[in-house]
């Protein structure tokens, strides 16, 4: 299994999240290649501007393993975590990120510039599958202006 196949996994939710007409961000948790938990923005059926998908994949595979501690699993998300969502892995010690497309406007860099948000052991593989991954948040913001 490689980064591009959990990656693919991650974009058919983020297309779940399209099909409600949420931002279409998607992401899974793998441990030992196989997901455990998936994800997808939520942020307006649930009216809840924290319903991202990293902290969905994330509650969903803390509460499937019955650990707050991720440190042996890779979240694969469509695109580059916000601030919030940062926090969020960082404080679960995750082992891996990978993600796919940039975001400059919302991104974890625009606010840590080129400080590490993440735990000091966790690995960071980015750009995976970021051209797929930026079509989906190219096409969806095109239908919105």
């Amino acid at each position: 299994m490689t980064d591009e196949y959990f990656m693919m996994q991650a974009i058919k939710e983020a297309k779940k999240a399209l099909e409600d007409d949420e931002i279409p961000v998607g992401a899974i948790v793998v441990i030992n290649e196989r997901i455990i938990a998936r994800g997808h923005n939520m942020t307006e059926k649930l009216n809840d501007p924290t319903a991202h998908a990293e902290m969905i994949a994330l509650t969903s595979a803390f509460n499937m393993l019955g650990s707050k501690y991720l440190p042996d699993a890779t979240l694969y998300v469509t695109v580059e975590p916000c601030l919030m969502c940062s926090g969020a892995i960082y404080w679960s010690k995750l082992g891996k990120l990978v993600y796919g497309a940039d975001d400059e406007k919302n991104g974890y860099k625009k606010t840590t510039g080129t400080n590490w948000p993440f735990h000091p052991r966790t690995e960071l593989i980015r750009g995976v599958l970021k051209d797929d991954c930026a079509k989906l948040m190219r096409d969806f913001f095109k239908t919105k202006r």
